[in-house]
């Protein structure tokens, strides 16, 4: 299958996407929300809630407004590389548990995107009013799989 019927077969079987879909395909985070699905031999994640998958973009959009810096990215409608989405995406859940869960280690995976992103609405009244700058720090500080030095 060529990529861009691949891409094209993938939109309109996902026509509700899960934001988080690569830190939840990565097993760095969960979704009680999500639903894994099979094309290609490729797997995708699709969201069962329409109000889970609107406050996940949201925050993902803020996440990525404020770390803007800490990523090195200008450009607000460029696709992110992989490692960065991942920093984003697995850093920003992380430091959102830290923020509502303080006395708390962060779990290995983080547990409920929905939950933990509902729990933060409740906790600070809406996702503009999330303590943005220990968040980012996360972001900032989560470093993915690195690659393997050659052997020589």
């Amino acid at each position: 299958m060529d990529q861009d019927a691949y891409h094209r077969t993938y939109r309109e079987i996902n026509d509700r996407y899960c934001p988080f879909e690569r830190s939840i395909l990565n097993d760095k985070c969960s979704c009680g929300e999500s639903k894994r699905f099979y094309l290609a031999e490729r797997v995708g994640v699709h969201c069962e809630s329409d109000q889970g998958q609107a406050q996940c973009m949201e925050l993902l959009e803020l996440l990525r407004h404020h770390a803007r810096f800490a990523l090195k990215s200008n450009d607000r409608n460029a696709t992110l590389p992989h490692g960065q989405a991942m920093r984003l995406q697995v850093g920003g859940v992380r430091g959102l548990f830290s923020e509502i869960y303080p006395e708390e280690p962060v779990p290995e995976p983080v547990g409920d995107i929905f939950t933990l992103v509902s729990s933060a609405i409740k906790k600070f009244n809406s996702l503009d009013e999330l303590p943005f700058q220990p968040i980012i720090q996360q972001v900032a500080a989560y470093r993915g799989r690195q690659r393997s030095k050659p052997n020589k």
